[in-house]
């Protein structure tokens, strides 16, 4: 009974994660480049279930396998492209493509993104609302920030960096739209974004929604089986230990 609660409280734990990353998810619905992110669950490994009738010294009885409970193994996000909707903002990119814009963050690491939703940072440069510098390469070939007039033209003749990814697997998320590639295995596209465009998020609001309603159905049935556990626990300790 008491590992039953003990497997209860490991799934409404695993509920409660599922609940938080949906959540996150409807929240960035409208976060340009925002890709989704599925929580995966996996059981515990199995423990077989023995039991003797009549004492230690009684025949050795396999009941069967049994798990302890589950919890969430990753979070897997989903690169499908989102819709692209045209803006007419000079500082609006899309990426048509399966590449990413290449940023240049504050602390020197190389990121990726999918929101093209720039602005023109104190310096004259290219770069994302929180300020990471969006990198292209010069006439030389070369590596270099992209930068900008006020009418939004650019002024070094640069085109943007765009890298993609034989597994997109292997990206780790840095933050809503940002992702690192830890075992830099980027490759250098030729992709062109389109200009007045923007990538918009690939999550789908109603199977969101279907999401939080199994959700919230699977907290009450754990709710409802851990009540169960904890009577019978009671009745346990209360009743069948005065006999």
């Amino acid at each position: 009974m008491i590992r039953s609660i003990g497997a209860i409280n490991k799934s409404l734990n695993v509920l409660q994660k599922k609940q938080e990353n949906t959540s996150n998810n409807i929240a960035n619905s409208n976060t340009p480049g925002y890709k989704y992110q599925q929580a995966m669950q996996r059981a515990e490994n199995n423990h077989t279930m023995v039991n003797y009738t009549g004492g230690a010294g009684d025949s050795r009885r396999t009941l069967g396998d049994w798990t302890f409970g589950n919890y969430v193994d990753e979070l897997n996000t989903s690169f499908t492209p989102g819709s692209l909707q045209e803006t007419g903002d000079p500082l609006d990119f899309a990426i048509t493509g399966e590449g990413f814009f290449v940023l240049d963050t504050a602390t020197g690491e190389r990121a990726y993104t999918r929101n093209g939703n720039f602005v023109i940072d104190p310096e004259n440069r290219l770069a994302t609302m929180e300020g990471h510098r969006v990198l292209g390469t010069g006439l030389d070939g070369l590596e270099t920030p992209i930068y900008m007039d006020n009418d939004g033209r650019i002024q070094n003749s640069a085109r943007f960096l765009i890298a993609a990814f034989p597994d997109t697997a292997v990206l780790e998320r840095a933050g809503d739209t940002l992702f690192t590639d830890p075992q830099n295995t980027a490759v250098v596209s030729n992709e062109e974004p389109v200009r007045g465009f923007l990538e918009l998020s690939n999550v789908i609001v109603a199977d969101e929604m279907v999401r939080l309603i199994q959700i919230a159905r699977e907290f009450e049935a754990n709710q409802k089986a851990l009540q169960v556990s904890e009577d019978t626990l009671s009745k346990a300790v209360n009743e069948v230990g005065k006999v």
